[in-house]
């Protein structure tokens, strides 16, 4: 792979297939970067032959800095752009991707995405806080329902002392 800079930021390119390594930090300020993301859409080109197709075989693909295989994963859960993850290292993003991810952000899908996943972390702890309430009114109630049952052995057994003791 050889090094390559677009706007500000270095990646690594692979000559052969075009793809691109894109380090943690670097891939970060692409994101937040408008100026980085006019620059990655300004060194795009289409490929050639015509539009990118995802028919090739699924390769679970090594990181090139640690070795260990990468995750796939659909940035940002909707993008539809399917994209190889080491956490510690960075992204590889076949050709194209790396475009396909920036005007996703740029249209707004990673926002839409962020307010989506909020609702959902809310609507999650509504249903743990349900069932923690829901927990604790069963635990009172057999709390209570141990205490009579202890209370009526209790009487039985006195009861039966009593019994005992006066026959």
């Amino acid at each position: 792979m050889q090094s390559v800079v677009i706007g500000a930021t270095a990646v690594r390119e692979c000559e052969r297939c075009s793809g691109l390594w894109v380090d943690v930090p670097s891939f970060e300020k692409i994101c937040a970067d408008r100026e980085q993301q006019a620059a990655v859409l300004g060194a795009a080109s289409p490929a050639p032959g015509g539009p990118v197709t995802e028919t090739a075989k699924i390769r679970y693909l090594p990181c090139p800095e640690c070795e260990q295989l990468m995750n796939r994963i659909n940035f940002a859960r909707c993008s539809g752009v399917i994209v190889d993850i080491c956490k510690g290292h960075g992204s590889w993003f076949d050709r194209d991707e790396l475009s396909r991810i920036v005007e996703f952000i740029r249209g707004g899908g990673l926002d839409a995405s962020r307010a989506r996943e909020k609702v959902q972390i809310e609507e999650e702890r509504r249903q743990l806080r349900e069932e923690q309430h829901s927990r604790d009114r069963r635990g009172s109630l057999m709390l209570s329902s141990d205490l009579e049952n202890q209370r009526g052995f209790g009487i039985a057994s006195a009861r039966g002392l009593l019994k005992l003791l006066l026959d």
